[in-house]
């Protein structure tokens, strides 16, 4: 008989469902009933509700829907109202900004209207769901960890689509909806600013999104390799300790010379999470306003080396003066 190997084997815990701690005065009532589900198990908890929605959560909902909807609608009617074609064009269509000459007006529906429209509602979507995990979070009396890492995300989505857009004085510059779309609007970003490679901000990000996989790979890895001891149940490890703690210390102890603890490593994965939009999102704002081209900011500065002129230098022909006898 093989190992028990919970990586292939996950453990569905079932049990007497509970419908959750007590609300305080001036919450919604829970919806629905509490109910086991083997297969939704199979992905956390098997306990499917019951649902709290409340007032923020249903405004957030509404106005999220309201934006999904400009913006497929907009897809639609891009492909004549063809269901068909709509699915097969899906990833190259878009619902772009206004053009650069509105500025920050608001320009006719056709040429913008409905990208700003779209993009207020999906604002206020995003932004009452953040008061709803805040206003959630205090009442259950946790932490605000979780409300501020999200806050961190609405930080870069905020930079793109409002702070940028007005302090380079067009809604122009904001990112169209789209999935391609989106990728070549990144593409473009990069070389019109110089290869954003350069861009400093932009480095730490990738280095905390990179940093981010790997701790969350290794603290996965870990757990799951000492789940045979009981490791997954760590606040018990904590309290009362086990072989699994100690094992999963020691791998790490022989490995990288040090391990982190149960807590600790929470706290890294955290940060490095929360600061890959943090920093992402000033590289951003930096990018236009501040630096026009982050390779010659990285050439002046020492970052990057200045290339040698290998072909001779190019005159534009706009410049040179007309041959003799020729009309201008």
């Amino acid at each position: 008989m093989p190992q028990y190997q919970n990586i292939f084997t996950t453990v569905n815990a079932v049990g007497p469902v509970s419908p959750g701690v007590a609300l305080g005065h001036g919450n919604s009532p829970r919806s629905g009933k509490p109910a086991l589900s083997y297969w939704l198990g199979k992905l956390g908890n098997a306990q499917i509700g019951p649902i709290y929605l409340g007032g923020l959560g249903l405004a957030s909902i509404i106005f999220g829907t309201l934006a999904i909807n400009i913006i497929g609608f907009n897809m639609l009617a891009q492909v004549n109202w063809d269901p068909v074609q709509f699915i097969r064009q899906l990833f190259w269509l878009a619902l772009e900004p206004p053009p650069p000459q509105y500025g920050l007006g608001f320009p006719p529906m056709n040429q913008g209207g409905w990208y700003l429209l779209s993009s207020l509602f999906l604002l206020m979507s995003v932004l009452l769901w953040f008061a709803r995990v805040w206003r959630r979070a205090r009442e259950l009396g946790l932490g605000m960890h979780i409300p501020y890492a999200f806050l961190s995300a609405i930080w870069l989505f905020l930079v793109l689509g409002l702070f940028r857009p007005i302090l380079m004085g067009s809604w122009g510059e904001a990112v169209p909806y789209g999935i391609f779309p989106h990728l070549d609007w990144t593409t473009a970003f990069s070389l019109r600013y110089g290869n954003l490679f350069y861009n400093p901000f932009h480095a730490l990000s990738i280095a905390f999104l990179y940093g981010s996989v790997l701790l969350f790979a290794m603290h996965g890895g870990t757990i799951l390799a000492v789940g045979r001891y009981g490791g997954e149940r760590e606040i018990e490890q904590i309290v009362d300790r086990g072989t699994a703690s100690e094992r999963a210390a020691l791998f790490w102890r022989w490995t990288m010379g040090f391990n982190a603890s149960m807590e600790s490593i929470h706290r890294w994965a955290w940060w490095f999470a929360v600061l890959t939009t943090l920093t992402g999102g000033i590289g951003i704002l930096l990018t236009g306003t501040v630096v026009d081209n982050w390779y010659l900011w990285a050439v002046k500065h020492g970052v990057a080396p200045q290339y040698p002129d290998v072909f001779p230098p190019v005159t534009d022909p706009a410049l040179q003066a007309a041959p003799t006898g020729a009309k201008p």
